[in-house]
């Protein structure tokens, strides 16, 4: 089992400012990162702290990259696993890996992780003769989610919100939905891509009804391609005035 680990989180670029969220999403976050920030203060009136977060929606649209700048934001390490690569054919291998995972985190007072979260669903595709063990892997998960200590941000995100176990879903404080930007939304995006490149590279072909992390993709190609065929450009008229001088 492996981790992706940050320790430093300064090393993360994006802030949470940075990142393209909706405004109910943006409100949402700020109160999680107010009450970590006064966590001393709301123990003082036997409050805990929002700690336990669902990401769901379109692939793309910032899920991991806003788990990142809370970190970021929050001063703590993150410990980002991918479900989905850890998940065994030996279930009992599972459970202890997940809890390993909750234990690493507690350690290391850091932000978890969790991507992939609906392969859990995948456990329903076992032969039935281990619905036992695939019963003991999510409760195994239910009481670590339960008895997560408050000062571990449990962040969880997922594509296919509906496969997810309803138990496991009613443990999450908060769930936020990531869609695909608006046309709006989108051309602010671009605006803001083009910025750092010369007027003559900005002239591209805009697309919408994707995700973030597709417009990104699209403009840098054409972007780069742009780029090259100006420098190629360049090199040939140079080269045929040497020739001809």
């Amino acid at each position: 089992m492996s981790y992706d680990i940050i320790t430093n989180p300064n090393a993360i670029k994006l802030d949470l400012n940075s990142i393209h969220l909706s405004k109910a999403n943006q409100d949402k976050l700020e109160q999680v990162i107010d009450e970590y920030t006064y966590l001393t203060l709301l123990k003082q009136y036997d409050l805990s702290v929002t700690n336990k977060i669902l990401f769901h929606g379109a692939s793309g649209c910032g899920k991991t990259a806003t788990a990142k700048a809370i970190a970021k934001k929050l001063d703590k390490k993150i410990i980002t696993l991918d479900l989905s690569e850890f998940i065994s054919s030996k279930l009992g291998e599972t459970s202890r890996n997940i809890s390993l995972s909750f234990k690493k985190a507690t350690r290391e007072n850091a932000v978890l992780f969790i991507d992939e979260f609906d392969s859990l669903g995948k456990l329903r595709d076992y032969d039935t003769k281990d619905s036992g063990e695939m019963k003991r892997v999510v409760n195994t998960l239910l009481q670590l989610i339960d008895h997560i200590p408050s000062n571990i941000l449990l962040i969880c995100a997922t594509n296919f919100v509906e496969v997810i176990d309803h138990a496991l879903l009613r443990r999450f404080e908060i769930k936020l939905s990531f869609e695909l930007p608006s046309t709006y939304e989108l051309d602010i995006y671009y605006d803001e891509i083009l910025s750092r490149f010369p007027e003559q590279f900005q002239n591209t072909k805009r697309t919408y009804n994707i995700s973030y992390a597709e417009a990104k993709d699209l403009t840098e190609n054409q972007v780069k391609k742009e780029i090259i065929l100006q420098e190629k450009v360049k090199e040939k008229t140079h080269a045929n005035e040497l020739i001809h001088s």
